[in-house]
């Protein structure tokens, strides 16, 4: 499992309730493009509408190398189509009726030849529990810090 992009900001600004794994429908050069790094999580996020869940605002520039016919329509922003069973879109569909849950994704990576993105049912944190955590990073920095020197 190599991991091709994580979404840092994820655990900064929400509380990961859950998290699970889904499949992604991709053309041929969106999957070259990925494999060689360029893809863009920030501001992205899981919609699920009839049954279906789409990835939303994952910015996904074309292949640099791909024929120029294929590029003419191209959007990079596109949604794109999330594989779930239906017990965890069923669960999820629910989860994202309560008050204050929503769906991110947290990373992208690859089992074998497939590209698997990783998804996680978070609630927001308020601006003291942001505080709170820079504030308990920074404790621990401190002390590793000491104990090197030491």
């Amino acid at each position: 499992m190599a991991v091709i992009v994580k979404n840092k900001q994820i655990g900064f600004d929400y509380k990961i309730v859950e998290e699970f794994e889904a499949g992604l429908v991709l053309s041929g050069q969106e999957v070259k493009s990925i494999k060689s790094h360029h893809i863009s999580l920030k501001g992205s996020f899981v919609s699920i509408k009839n049954n279906n869940a789409w990835l939303k605002k994952m910015h996904l520039p074309p292949y640099a190398k791909s024929s120029l016919q294929s590029l003419k329509n191209y959007n990079p922003n596109r949604d794109r189509k999330l594989l779930l069973n239906k017990r965890e879109m069923a669960y999820l569909s629910s989860k994202t009726n309560e008050r204050g849950l929503t769906i991110v994704p947290i990373s992208v990576y690859t089992t074998r030849r497939l590209i698997k993105v990783k998804i996680g049912l978070v609630k927001g944190k308020k601006k003291f529990d942001k505080r709170e955590t820079i504030k308990k990073r920074d404790t621990e920095r401190n002390i590793l810090r000491k104990l090197k020197n030491f």
